[in-house]
């Protein structure tokens, strides 16, 4: 019987691929009822269940223009999603590492599940300078939650234009201005994430925690060391996160 099953489905679909469509309802069950007549497809089992594409997030958000309601299990999560429209969704709503949401990506989320950070899809600049080499912005924190805060002291306290710091928080993106700079920490959970935002080049960038009135903290995004560099010194690459 289950060979027959079998060959029976395989010769269907194969007369859909060649014919674009043969019949309005199609049912795959061993029992020989018919489909349901509210259903498209039915599939009837008493041992077997439906696995659908299991991809991992990475290759979920490569998928180019996927259908509003396109179901997939996504197996770094663990989890079914759908895609709403504007981003894939877990079918439970919890937030996820890698969702589209609030204007970019997340990349951390906190104890609650309620909270955490968004990254800018792109990098904000490829050779910015941190500013104001020389002088002690003071007070910075390197701790997750503390790049806000870290960002507002450095524009505040530094009129350079175009610093690293500036560029994140006159940044408007995807209807969202509250952007920021990094903290040494943030910065370092934004490259464990690396692969699910996407996007990074293999170069320093900077955070908004300050080393010294000469130098500032930032990650390697080739093999994941942080390091101080000179404030003055450039290329440096620069991302914009924001807190949700």
């Amino acid at each position: 019987m289950k060979t027959k099953m079998m060959r029976n489905v395989y010769v269907t679909l194969l007369m859909m691929f060649f014919t674009g469509s043969i019949f309005a309802q199609l049912g795959i069950n061993t029992d020989g009822t018919d489909p349901d007549n509210s259903a498209m497809l039915d599939v009837k089992s008493a041992n077997r269940g439906f696995l659908p594409p299991r991809m991992t997030t990475v290759q979920i958000n490569a998928i180019a223009n996927p259908a509003e309601g396109l179901m997939v299990y996504n197996i770094s999560i663990h989890s079914p999603v759908y895609y709403d429209g504007t981003g894939w969704k877990r079918t439970d709503g919890q937030f996820y590492i890698g969702e589209s949401y609030g204007g970019g990506i997340i990349f951390y989320i906190d104890g609650t599940g309620n909270h955490g950070l968004i990254a800018s899809p792109s990098d904000q600049s490829t050779g910015a300078l941190w500013g104001c080499y020389g002088t002690s912005i003071g007070g910075t924190g390197t701790a997750i939650g503390t790049g806000q805060a870290n960002t507002t002291a450095i524009v505040n306290g530094c009129s350079e234009s175009d610093i690293a710091a500036r560029i994140c928080d006159n940044l408007v993106l995807n209807g969202y201005s509250d952007w920021f700079l990094p903290s040494k920490d943030e910065l370092n959970q934004l490259f464990i994430q690396s692969a699910g935002v996407g996007g990074f080049s293999s170069y320093l960038y900077w955070s908004s925690s300050e080393s010294s009135a000469d130098s500032a903290w930032g990650q390697h995004f080739d093999y994941g060391g942080q390091a101080y560099d000179g404030k003055a010194n450039s290329p440096i690459y620069v991302r914009a996160v924001r807190a949700f």
